[in-house]
């Protein structure tokens, strides 16, 4: 979610000095950043002990930065008759049978763990697993950057500082409450773990779910999944109710003001491309058919990512609550449609 051409060149000549200057205009170096982190995170309870045992040593990393630039481009999907790239492309690119059979076989592997998240959290198991797999291939790719390394480059760097420099410390925190600073490794962005979770997400909402005194969302499953389904929890998700169901839209349906008129303070490229909200009733009764399981008092907006020609989709609350994971209509739809596959 990449462009590249003439900028690359550029964009890798800059890279060789980040070493000693940051991209943004404050020429501060690397270590005197830290130390003004470090005065943070004191003030927020941080122990100097911990403060030296995660930035002892701590330099930038380039390639950090190389890849915060390129994420910057196009996704290389072609473009759908909506004017957006193709989910359909999409979703054949991410859904494969491999990864929808990892799913049968995560699924099968929990046992009992399935049946806990679902009556702790009212998350179905499968939403759970589709998003580990999303995120992780089910705990085969966590990453290997060092975490502190990354978050502390990127806050240095200055672009999103607000976001990372938040991070860092709390990073630190995870530390303090007793996180082995040897097992802090995930992305090149921050996230880590099976689930992907950034530190404030994990301090917030990371889970004990094998009850051995520690939230490992590394190495435990059950922590892990326990962690997912708390997060959805967390987020408002639905208990009974479906993401979304396909919807059959014929030619004759009455699209007379379904825009969505308001726009959402988060994200709002990807909810301008959803109809505004009405009851599944109020569909019928324009012509459009929901093709599965949904109450007619749910509320539901109206989706077509690939335009009218292409299915469509009734969307419900828990399709904002997968947004709330990654705020794209890409991997909402797929996630989505991965579990549904997995259920099966």
């Amino acid at each position: 979610m990449i462009k590249r051409p003439l900028r690359r060149i550029a964009a890798f000549a800059a890279a060789l000095l980040l070493t000693t200057a940051p991209a943004s205009a404050q020429q501060q170096s690397f270590s005197s950043y830290l130390d003004d982190v470090a005065e943070k995170a004191r003030d927020e309870g941080v122990s100097q002990a911990t403060i030296d045992r995660v930035f002892n040593g701590l330099t930038p990393n380039n390639r950090v930065l190389e890849l915060d630039r390129d994420q910057l481009g196009s996704s290389g999907l072609s473009t759908s008759s909506s004017g957006f790239p193709s989910m359909a492309g999409y979703i054949a690119r991410h859904n494969t049978a491999s990864r929808i059979n990892g799913g049968h076989r995560a699924l099968s592997r929990l046992g009992p763990i399935a049946g806990q998240i679902e009556r702790q959290y009212g998350v179905p198991a499968e939403i759970v697993v589709a998003i580990w797999g999303h995120e992780t291939a089910y705990g085969q790719v966590m990453g290997g950057f060092d975490l502190p390394r990354s978050l502390a480059t990127l806050a240095w760097d200055g672009r999103r500082r607000e976001l990372f420099e938040r991070e860092l410390i709390d990073v630190l925190k995870m530390v303090e409450q007793g996180v082995p600073r040897s097992r802090l490794e995930g992305s090149w962005a921050g996230a880590f773990g099976n689930g992907q979770f950034l530190p404030s997400v994990y301090l917030r909402l990371a889970v004990d779910g094998d009850g051995d005194g520690q939230a490992d969302v590394w190495n435990s499953t059950a922590d892990s999944m326990h962690s997912i389904a708390n997060y959805f929890r967390d987020a408002g998700w639905r208990t009974g109710e479906p993401w979304a169901v396909r919807a059959y839209v014929p030619n004759s349906a009455d699209r007379s003001g379904i825009e969505n008129e308001v726009v959402s303070p988060v994200c709002p490229r990807v909810h301008v491309r959803h109809s505004r909200w009405m009851t599944v009733r109020e569909w019928r009764e324009r012509g459009i058919t929901p093709r599965g399981a949904i109450s007619d008092d749910t509320m539901a907006s109206l989706f077509e990512p690939d335009g009218p020609a292409a299915p469509g989709y009734l969307l419900t609350q828990n399709y904002r609550v997968i947004l709330e994971y990654n705020c794209s209509n890409y991997y909402a739809m797929s996630v989505g449609l991965l579990a549904d596959e997995i259920a099966r």
